[in-house]
């Protein structure tokens, strides 16, 4: 997937753990991700801003998780991403896929340890993570699978992260480079 690692993913993450700054970064963490994605909403942003709020909230508790089970944070952070974009397709919003649809399977089935200990399916994403009565109801747009995915970039699936000298870059699976 086209994530980054910066200095400010391993703050983030220790920062979660502080009991006094916690609720305020999780809070700075859902307003990050839920403005960014309802920008990109080509129709009903306001209509979707509720359900995205939810969902970006039970993704800091996957990643939560992710990191209690010992996957790195780069790891964590792809699951939450991943289960964004499987959300994100099961109401039809192309414009904020990640990956191309025809990915999702390569996808799940990266991390299908994980989803299936907590029970996240491609059409339940979140499985146990899933609040209490669901997450806020949205208008789907299934209309919008049309091949046209703005952010979307194929071919990452098996992608990791490696510092080189120029820049922070995502780089293909092989021990060759490292």
């Amino acid at each position: 997937m086209r994530l980054y690692q910066t200095w400010r993913n391993y703050v983030t993450q220790l920062a979660l753990d502080v009991p006094v700054i916690e609720r305020f970064v999780r809070d700075w963490l859902v307003d990050l991700h839920t403005d960014f994605f309802v920008a990109a909403c080509e129709r009903d942003a306001d209509a979707r801003e509720a359900r995205l709020r939810a969902l970006f909230e039970t993704t800091i508790d996957v990643y939560e998780c992710a990191l209690a089970e010992g996957y790195p944070e780069s790891h964590a952070r792809e699951i939450t991403h991943i289960q964004g974009a499987f959300d994100f397709y099961n109401h039809g919003w192309g414009e904020l896929l990640e990956f191309p649809p025809e990915e999702r399977e390569a996808y799940y089935e990266k991390y299908r340890d994980f989803f299936e200990r907590h029970g996240c399916t491609l059409d339940e994403p979140f499985g146990e993570f899933e609040p209490a009565g669901g997450l806020p109801s949205a208008p789907e747009t299934p209309e919008r699978l049309n091949g046209d995915y703005p952010i979307a970039e194929p071919g990452h699936v098996e992608g990791i992260y490696l510092h080189t000298d120029r820049e922070w870059i995502r780089e293909p699976t092989t021990d060759a480079d490292a």
